[in-house]
């Protein structure tokens, strides 16, 4: 069985590819051209042929993922199935289960049938945390048996899998020479691996054996998102030299793993200051060779806790706007506690808005909603102003919890509103016909 970037290097444009086209305003051939460089990727499954065709990279629409899953506190299986909904529900393009707590095959599989989303995994946390279980020590871990539990995960219809293949010896001795961090490693998997090498005094077997892995995904045609482990924890830590050493093996991998046929997207940053995002995303795509790149957050502040979906909106509009493909959302809990399902919902929200505004400023083409969204405010056409916005469900609430006199207005400004008086300004004889200012532009748009 072909993968997607095998077909695309054939000619061939496939049902997924041509998805992908009509979805986002391109021709089949446009769509297959980007896959076959290795700029697009579309997560797939062989067992899940049901599930949603969401393509990631250059000219599409930024998406954003949403992250659930148990711990070792909470770990409540129907929980996660509504929250799985709630992020479908709320427009999420891709989904994570990092279940960490429970029987985590049975949380995998349940999670995988409760929605269409492409669904996406950290191999490594289930590894480590039966390897816990069993030896009292997750340094004893087989890696024979992680290997196996990547197949096993393959199988059951993950899509995508953040693999951590660039923390290597290299990249650790990088760390130890730099001898600090201000936020420490805050990967777990990433963690755990680090923790594995220095025990077991051997190379990470997933950078080892990385053409093993790629083989692995090419059978069911899913991506290989490559991990970033060693990413930064604070913003005083971005960019040192132990996170860039991952970051040019990760680059290094993505190029390999392609000429391989198999899918792949570099994973980036952390926290990160607002001044330096650009020149991240810069450094991943030419060093990647335009691989789509996954972003979490990034957060700019370390300061923002009970309100991080807000600070990582910040910098996901700036990475969306200088070219990042993937957003992980970030939400209200984060750095406090497991989310809650309201806690999803304002995480999902807060990114797509994120998203959309650094979209409209990618791609100014992209602005022709906002201005038609703008003139039915204006007209106080509420309706088609709920339309074209992006939570009409949460409009239509604040709204019926404060209804005007004059359902022409809002009771922000009542009898004085702007747009009811501002525009008998200009009213005027147009084409013989009386016709306000007001309804011209309307025409004219």
């Amino acid at each position: 069985m072909k993968t997607q970037i095998e077909w695309a290097n054939e000619g061939m444009v496939t049902s997924q590819m041509q998805q992908v086209a009509d979805d986002e305003g391109y021709t089949g051939e446009e769509i297959r051209m980007r896959v076959a460089k290795g700029h697009i990727v579309i997560p797939g499954s062989q067992v899940r042929p049901q599930q949603k065709v969401v393509g990631i990279g250059k000219g599409l629409r930024t998406k954003i993922n949403a992250s659930i899953g148990t711990s070792s506190d909470i770990s409540d299986v129907e929980l996660e199935i509504r929250k799985a909904k709630i992020a479908e529900h709320e427009k999420v393009d891709t989904l994570m289960e990092l279940s960490t707590g429970g029987d985590l095959d049975a949380i995998r599989r349940a999670v995988l049938a409760s929605c269409s989303l492409p669904v996406g995994n950290v191999p490594l946390y289930q590894a480590f945390a039966e390897a816990t279980r069993k030896y009292r020590n997750p340094n004893k871990l087989d890696p024979e048996y992680l290997f196996e539990l990547i197949e096993r995960q393959l199988q059951d219809g993950i899509s995508f899998m953040a693999i951590h293949c660039g923390i290597n010896r290299f990249s650790i001795e990088r760390l130890r020479k730099q001898g600090f961090r201000y936020g420490g490693l805050v990967s777990k998997g990433g963690t755990f691996m680090v923790s594995w090498m220095e025990y077991n005094n051997q190379e990470n077997p997933l950078y080892e054996q990385f053409d093993r892995v790629c083989d692995l995904m090419k059978q069911y045609d899913a991506v290989l998102s490559l991990g970033n482990g060693i990413r930064a924890g604070a913003i005083h830590d971005s960019h040192d030299r132990a996170q860039m050493a991952e970051m040019i093996i990760n680059c290094e991998l993505a190029e390999l793993g392609r000429n391989m046929g198999c899918q792949m997207m570099v994973e980036g940053p952390g926290h990160v200051p607002m001044d330096e995002i650009q020149g991240n995303i810069m450094l991943e795509k030419a060093m990647s060779g335009g691989a789509p790149y996954y972003v979490l957050g990034p957060l700019p502040a370390d300061t923002g806790a009970g309100y991080d979906h807000i600070t990582a909106a910040i910098g996901a509009a700036q990475s969306a706007w200088h070219g990042a493909d993937l957003i992980c959302y970030i939400t209200p809990a984060e750095h406090l506690a497991l989310p809650t399902e309201d806690d999803v919902r304002e995480g999902v929200r807060a990114t797509r808005l994120a998203a959309r505004i650094g979209d409209i400023a990618k791609y100014p083409e992209k602005r022709e909603v906002e201005k038609r969204a703008a003139i039915a405010r204006r007209d106080s056409n509420f309706e088609e102003y709920f339309r074209l916005s992006m939570f009409p469900e949460k409009m239509t609430e604040v709204r019926n919890s404060r209804k005007p006199e004059n359902e022409s207005t809002c009771t922000m400004c009542g009898d004085f509103c702007a747009m009811e008086r501002g525009f008998s300004l200009f009213e005027k004889d147009i084409t013989g016909d009386k016709c306000s200012q007001k309804k011209k532009l309307a025409v004219e748009v």
